[in-house]
């Protein structure tokens, strides 16, 4: 838990852990926020997308606008979910550096998606990564971590593909009159 984020010995003085322990708990109200915005705006829009179940016509664009809005809340929403959970798992500083560099991407892949959606939950996205960036240097510079930069890009693709299956059986259940293979492909 991030309360029990400590140093380990041989790394540094206690005064960067004071540092590094109220950073990670901004980042988690700030992302909380954001989970918070999107699921709002998701619980409008299934009320609004209700009907869509039963009545979709895959020529109205209205149709298909409101349902590719939904799939890019929801799929935003969940990935911003596992990356909290990420950083609320966090046991030490040693962890920081394992664990944050391949949300970072995909934070800033999200905040691009929501940008013309939810304009304060991408500025607000845009600042969380560039804070946890700064967190993740720092950590690695107290711990000595090195960066696989190809790695971390393989574990982001990894990670985006997972959230990506997950909502995608999701919606389908939601919407089960609704051709998702042929909708994706017009």
């Amino acid at each position: 838990m991030l309360a029990k984020c400590g140093i380990d010995a041989g790394y540094d003085t206690i005064s960067n852990t004071v540092t590094l322990v109220p950073r990670l708990e901004y980042s988690i109200n700030l992302l909380s926020e954001i989970i918070d915005i999107l699921d709002e705006k998701i619980s409008d829009l299934k009320i609004s997308n209700k009907e869509l179940g039963v009545y979709f016509d895959e020529s109205d664009k209205t149709h298909v606008k409101s349902l590719e809005l939904e799939i890019t809340l929801n799929y935003s929403l969940e990935i911003l979910i596992q990356i909290r959970k990420r950083i609320t798992d966090i046991s030490g500083i040693h962890y920081i550096p394992e664990t944050l560099p391949s949300s970072i991407p995909v934070m800033r892949a999200i905040s691009a998606k929501l940008f013309d959606i939810a304009p304060n939950c991408s500025r607000k996205l845009s600042e969380l990564s560039v804070h946890l960036g700064s967190i993740v240097l720092d950590s690695a510079t107290l711990t000595k971590a090195r960066f696989d930069f190809c790695l971390s890009n393989d574990e982001s693709s990894k990670f985006q593909d997972e959230v990506k299956l997950m909502v995608d059986s999701k919606i389908s259940k939601q919407y089960p009159n609704v051709d998702f293979f042929k909708l994706c492909n017009t």
